[in-house]
């Protein structure tokens, strides 16, 4: 794509799990932050900060119409990152009105470790579900009563769906518990699944989303009345004595400052944006590009017997290994071919590693900057090392 025209000829960037590349458009409309209206927002009335507090709004509203959410029903707050975000919910959550918290096998360290420390901290107890190849859950195999339960929207290892979240929603809301999901992995290509689904909390990473280094957390206001507050400073209160103080978050208009401490990171939050306009319109061709490019690279790793495959279909993430040669050597080998992966367990160490009883992998992860040419090359440079 012409949005990624500092790419130079051969580089191919295969990483877009863990950070996607940023469009043109996104990378101007943070230089223009910085270049034209740099200021503190929500806290200034010069021009430059009113410039500022308009497009953070935008943002917010973007976020949630992107999500088909009612901004009656749910606030938009930006954090550091998903795990960021997740531990500042699950940090903030009061015990006593939950029996367990739950997540399952497949997740990335943000949930898994964050889960076991919430049950090491409150002494719920934690139950690790398990997931269908189909990245679905068995829900008639589990009890929900009372539950925190914190699962993904999509693997970050092959990249497999949360098909049946409505029905997972439906049932965990019924037995009195809350979801909340990392979405991580689903906001760039995969949004569909979680658009108008009633969870209580969906966490996601920006810097996965075509846009900067950003964390956000989109809530149902509902779930303030489960939470107390821990941390506290600048932009969370209207008001402090020398003893007591009045939260922002117990208003409507500025329930966002639940989870807002400090100083937020103003040109990455216009930046995000800017990637939310630059996604919806991605033309219907590039799309189907991706969707080609991926095709065609499942096929192509399927196809050897020393690969072997964790992916049963087609996605934009794909791990691997290849029989007898280690990880990490072929990675370094693919780097000098300006082929950009990742290897590793990739943060899924208790799946990967304990479940699965697997080695290091390869993740080739592709993003809208890809080309047809990009998996050509890679094909060829894995068919000499195979």
């Amino acid at each position: 794509m012409e949005d990624f025209d500092y790419l130079k000829s051969g580089e191919v960037y295969l990483d877009a799990a863990c950070q996607s590349l940023r469009p043109r458009p996104v990378i101007d409309a943070i230089n223009n932050y910085y270049t034209r209206h740099n200021s503190c927002g929500e806290r200034v009335k010069y021009k430059w900060g009113v410039k500022t507090d308009e497009l953070v709004e935008e943002t917010r509203e973007k976020v949630l119409k992107f999500l088909k959410l009612s901004p009656r029903k749910y606030t938009t707050s930006f954090t550091l990152n998903t795990t960021y975000g997740i531990n500042l919910i699950l940090s903030q959550i009061e015990p006593k009105h939950f029996d367990k918290i739950m997540t399952s096998e497949i997740e990335h360290n943000s949930p898994f470790l964050a889960t076991m420390a919430f049950s090491e901290r409150t002494g719920l107890p934690r139950e690790v579900i398990k997931r269908n190849e189909d990245g679905s859950i068995p829900i008639s195999d589990y009890d929900f009563k009372k539950a925190i339960v914190v699962v993904n929207a999509a693997s970050n290892i092959d990249g497999r769906r949360l098909l049946n979240i409505k029905d997972l929603t439906k049932a965990v809301h019924k037995a009195g518990g809350i979801l909340i999901i990392d979405a991580a992995q689903a906001m760039a290509h995969y949004s569909g699944i979680l658009k108008g689904v009633d969870v209580d909390a969906i966490c996601f990473s920006a810097h996965k989303m075509y846009a900067p280094s950003l964390g956000v957390i989109v809530w149902r206001d509902e779930l303030d009345s489960l939470l107390k507050p821990l941390w506290l400073g600048g932009g969370m209160v209207d008001d402090v004595e020398e003893a007591s103080f009045k939260l922002s978050a117990e208003g409507k208009e500025h329930r966002y400052t639940r989870f807002e401490s400090g100083l937020q990171a103003w040109g990455e939050i216009v930046g995000l944006g800017a990637a939310i306009d630059w996604l919806e319109k991605v033309s219907k061709k590039d799309w189907q590009i991706l969707e080609n490019n991926e095709r065609e690279l499942f096929d192509f790793l399927n196809s050897s017997s020393k690969v072997h495959l964790i992916n049963h279909e087609p996605n934009a993430t794909m791990s691997f290994y290849v029989e007898g040669l280690d990880s990490h050597l072929l990675g370094g080998a693919l780097s000098r071919e300006d082929i950009m992966a990742r290897t590793g367990y990739f943060c899924v160490h208790y799946y990967l590693d304990h479940v699965m009883k697997m080695p290091p992998l390869v993740r080739f992860s592709l993003g809208l900057h890809n080309s047809p040419e990009d998996i050509e090359k890679v094909k060829k440079v894995m068919a000499n090392v195979i």
